[in-house]
């Protein structure tokens, strides 16, 4: 019977069971498809014949977009909806293929079960969906090779047809420099042999890891002069084989072509022959937020901004090279590190930038995220924000990304890290990397995951920090002890005497810690930072378990209770000033708070 869905339109309903179609899937016409093997879907299919629009999901035989007709299971709901091309759904159980003549490959629905360091063709592109296999000779064969693959590609990066061999064999890819197993394309008139996917690597790319664009090189020279270190892995680079290197004079940059093309470093993003960078530059546009330079004063031959209008605040700010503030707790409204000089600040409020973070660009690419990302001033509805670098909570600016719905967001104080690190910890240089899977941080011994960012040594020693650790003040001060403490990495005291001074509970061995060595007092790293180091004091915190926003309080003398968890609340803690509360609270026990 006819009947109005829930968004006022007309749709078929049958009252017994409930069933729904909507006019333009009511008209659709649909058979049973016959003869469909239940080797590769164990339900009937209908075949929808006048289809114009694109279907989602893709068809689960090529993973190709489905426009037109297409084969449906409607046993099978979401999330495991079953379409499939017309073409896919009438492909042959059996081909015989040059790829193997000694036997015929057979449709399997999906690839055969691998070793989790296989290098043949399917798994390095990761392939799922429908597959011709020889299980005789450790054979696949995926429908974007079978289906996909015409015998002659041209393509406008190369100036010359690429051929395909259509047989099984071993080569290595004169582009990516990585090895095949099957189906090379080659270049006869430049003697090259290379995988599909490496026909349209693209001239010219720009990844976040360098302020060039660098572009794609191969060369035919035998004998490698000197050694070449990919500037991502820090691995060789081979150059007989393809890499991505800067043409910019005097830049040394380089990397393999797997490396700069990667996901989670390249964007996707071509850049046009003969794009010039400078062409970019916007010659009126100020660069920073610095809005109005107000005065000036020279310093050697240097002319330097004495007083400025700032986007982010709404009064004029002056520059002060020496000395200190009234309150020695004063924090940067920018990164929100110990006010230190150069900084700038408002005679008529607490408002202090340092002279670095009041010239920050509005935007600025950065190697931990692959898109452009800019400054800002704002955050959640809590007031306060959460570093995707170093997973700690924050005030201050930030850099974040406007990329489609992606919401990349860190501190400025992880923004100022580079791709290399040289860190007090360690003997070598570490860089940043991604394949993290089954490493640890050699300093909280956490594990990493996927999409962690973290470093790791040049060198090859077993040896990795995430940005957290990576970041951790290399001092810090005890209300207790006149010296500053310092970041220790190792401890050879008995296990008896690993404890903290503060909370006076066990250390870990092999955990870093702070220490004065003069007074011999040892600290927890979060007893000597305290919970929330980045957050600046005096500033709210609203909505979190209580009806009144918070205030962000460093106690150091005649330190109060913990609301939640009865301990004194040393170091920084949250307070709620309203005459009915007037508590202070550890921002770890803020989820115990019960109205």
């Amino acid at each position: 019977m006819a009947a109005i869905n829930k968004f006022g339109e007309f749709a078929y309903r049958c009252n017994d069971c409930n069933f729904h179609l909507d006019i333009n899937c009511a008209l659709l016409q649909s058979s049973i498809a016959a003869n469909f093997p239940n080797s590769l879907h164990p339900h009937p299919l209908h075949v929808i014949q006048n289809h114009n629009k694109e279907v989602e999901p893709d068809c689960l035989g090529c993973r190709k977009p489905i426009s037109g007709p297409f084969y449906h299971c409607s046993d099978c709901t979401y999330p495991t909806v079953f379409n499939l091309h017309k073409e896919c759904a009438e492909l042959p159980l059996e081909i015989n293929h040059p790829y193997d003549r000694k036997h015929p490959l057979t449709l399997l629905p999906q690839p055969p079960t691998h070793p989790q360091k296989c290098s043949c063709s399917l798994c390095r592109i990761q392939w799922k969906g429908f597959v011709y296999s020889c299980s005789l000779c450790n054979f696949d064969l995926s429908l974007d090779d079978f289906l996909f693959s015409p015998p002659t590609i041209t393509v406008a990066s190369h100036e010359h047809p690429w051929m395909l061999v259509s047989r099984k064999m071993w080569f290595v890819c004169d582009f990516c420099g990585t090895d095949g197993d099957h189906s090379p394309f080659v270049c006869a008139t430049c003697h090259l042999l290379v995988h599909k996917n490496c026909i349209s690597l693209p001239r010219h790319i720009m990844i976040t890891r360098h302020r060039h664009t660098i572009s794609l090189s191969y060369s035919l020279r035998q004998n490698q002069v000197e050694d070449w270190m990919c500037k991502i892995c820090y691995e060789e680079v081979d150059i007989r084989y393809g890499n991505y290197r800067c043409p910019a004079s005097r830049c040394r940059y380089i990397s393999h072509v797997r490396c700069a093309t990667d996901k989670a470093i390249w964007d996707g993003t071509i850049m046009p022959e003969g794009y010039d960078e400078r062409s970019e530059e916007v010659v009126d546009e100020p660069w920073n937020l610095i809005t109005d330079v107000v005065e000036q004063i020279r310093i050697g031959e240097l002319m330097v901004a004495s007083e400025i209008k700032h986007s982010y605040h709404d009064h004029n700010l002056r520059l002060t090279f020496s000395g200190k503030t009234k309150d020695d707790d004063s924090q940067c409204d920018g990164c929100t590190r110990p006010i230190s000089t150069p900084f700038y600040s408002c005679e008529q409020c607490k408002f202090f930038l340092h002279k670095d973070c009041a010239e920050l660009p509005k935007e600025m690419p950065h190697p931990f995220h692959k898109h452009l990302l800019t400054l800002l001033n704002s955050h959640n509805d809590y007031g306060f924000s959460w570093c995707r670098a170093c997973c700690r909570m924050y005030q201050g600016f930030s850099y974040r990304c406007y990329e489609g719905d992606c919401s990349f967001q860190i501190d400025i104080q992880c923004m100022l890290l580079s791709d290399t690190l040289k860190h007090p910890s360690h003997e070598h240089s570490l860089f940043l990397f991604h394949n993290k899977e089954g490493t640890s941080c050699s300093a909280c011994f956490e594990g990493l995951y996927s999409w962690d960012d973290a470093y790791r040594c040049m060198k090859r020693c077993d040896f990795s920090l995430d940005v957290g650790c990576a970041t951790l003040p290399l001092t810090a001060w005890y209300k207790y002890d006149r010296h500053a403490l310092t970041l220790t990495f190792s401890d050879d005291s008995e296990p008896s005497q690993l404890f903290c001074d503060i909370c006076e509970k066990k250390r870990k061995p092999n955990r870093w810690f702070y220490y004065c060595a003069n007074c011999d007092n040892s600290l927890h790293l979060n007893c000597a930072i305290g919970d929330l180091p980045y957050m600046k004091l005096g500033n709210k915190i609203e909505g979190i378990r209580h009806r009144h926003p918070f205030n962000v309080v460093k106690n150091i003398w005649n330190c109060p209770p913990c609301k939640g968890c009865g301990e004194v609340c040393n170091g920084q803690a949250l307070e709620c000033k309203e005459s009915e509360c007037n508590f202070t609270v550890h921002w770890n026990c803020l989820l115990d708070l019960r109205e």
